[in-house]
């Protein structure tokens, strides 16, 4: 799984974007890598930068394969992950979820 953080603003809010792969065979352990790294990323934020909002970006296809399922909506309403999706082919954003 690659990943990269990336700092930003839209619509004037400070914003910043792990972006992830989830390349590997496993998308349950990808996805378990991805939150823990999130989750860690976000109080670091929050201790840093309270102002900046930390979202979780999340290839189309993973998007749809896995987040489909109870356990990861759950997940990410338990744990409030904002997410953008995107498309690595065509490398555009293709939703944001908050």
């Amino acid at each position: 799984m690659l990943e990269r953080l990336l700092a930003a603003e839209r619509a004037g809010q400070k914003i910043a974007v792990e972006i992830k792969t989830f390349l590997s065979d496993s998308p349950i352990t990808d996805y378990h890598t991805a939150l823990g790294q999130f989750l860690n990323y976000r109080l670091a934020l929050e201790l840093s930068e309270p102002d900046r909002t930390l979202h979780l970006a999340i290839p189309v296809a993973f998007h749809q394969a896995f987040f489909q399922r109870e356990f990861a909506q759950l997940s990410v309403e338990r744990y409030q992950i904002k997410r953008v999706i995107y498309d690595p082919f065509q490398e555009v954003i293709v939703q944001w979820i908050n």
